[in-house]
């Protein structure tokens, strides 16, 4: 059942990163990612009312919010850090890089998860899922000369970088789950709550240095009603995500690579909408992805 519930978290993540591309487009990013995390917070809001006032009627509906001791809320402070500076970073590369590039780099986050999960919790991959992740890594690579000919080159443009760190931030954080889910017991709702209120805190104190003081910037800034689609989204894809984490079969490198089956609508579909180049050339290193994640989950 956590494989299912991890293909569902797919689909709405590949429907969220569509909607910022075009949130982010000739937009400020800081406001833009504090909007979308905004929204994902109004969003389960009403869950974290009806649990105070009327918790009984939450539990039956499966979305009662626990109390949690300040300790685990220290716990959830360091994952809205870690996934802030990620969202940061990946935001700015996907203003300024085709979704078609960034999204594949974005892919190559299993990569990390594998080896932090043989690492930190003793996960044994099997033959064809060593093979299955490399084949994932040389499709990345396929990416990145597909992309020197629309201009990008891979060793100086910052915005690769970026976005190569926002993948290891993402891979970290994927990992923390992990231990957040099953050693603390937090159900999902109550960590999508209180790390959207975190996360909401810190970027709060990043605008109001880099946006809130400058006139320009705030009148530069255009509201766009995929802002509030890729909040609702997010929160669908983490729910899902976070209900497979509760399964103590689940494995981490495998969830983290069953959701890397987005691609096909962030690639195919994303290529369309916003008319980016060489879409058929990056279908070759797509179907690479794609064979991957297949061998992982099927091995």
């Amino acid at each position: 059942m956590w494989m299912y519930l991890g293909l569902l978290a797919a689909l709405f993540l590949g429907l969220h990163n569509l909607c910022k591309k075009h949130a982010v487009q000739g937009n400020e990013v800081f406001p833009v990612l504090l909007g979308t995390i905004g929204s994902g917070f109004l969003f389960i809001l009403p869950f974290f009312i009806g649990s105070v006032f009327f918790p009984q009627a939450t539990k039956n509906l499966g979305f009662y919010i626990n109390s949690i001791p300040w300790q685990t809320h220290g716990f959830i402070v360091i994952k809205s850090m870690i996934m802030a500076a990620s969202w940061i970073l990946a935001y700015q590369a996907l203003k300024h890089l085709p979704i078609t590039i960034v999204t594949p780099i974005r892919s190559a986050g299993p990569f990390f998860t594998f080896i932090g999960a043989i690492i930190i919790y003793n996960e044994t991959p099997k033959f064809l899922q060593w093979i299955g992740f490399f084949l994932i890594i040389f499709s990345v690579i396929l990416y990145s000369r597909i992309g020197k000919k629309e201009g990008i080159i891979f060793k100086s443009n910052k915005w690769i970088f970026a976005i190569v760190g926002a993948t290891f931030l993402g891979a970290s954080s994927g990992l923390y789950d992990k231990f957040l889910i099953q050693s603390l017991n937090l159900n999902p709702q109550t960590l999508q709550f209180w790390f959207c209120w975190y996360t909401i805190l810190i970027l709060l104190v990043i605008l109001s240095i880099t946006w809130f003081p400058f006139k320009a910037k705030r009148q530069a800034f255009k509201w766009r009603w995929t802002i509030i689609a890729v909040g609702v989204l997010l929160q669908a894809a983490d729910y899902f995500y976070f209900k497979a984490l509760q399964d103590p079969d689940a494995l981490i490198m495998l969830l983290s690579a069953i959701k890397r089956s987005q691609l096909i609508i962030a690639v195919v579909i994303g290529g369309i909408v916003f008319k980016e180049q060489n879409k058929r050339k990056k279908l070759i290193p797509l179907f690479g992805i794609l064979l991957g994640v297949f061998l992982i989950l099927y091995s």
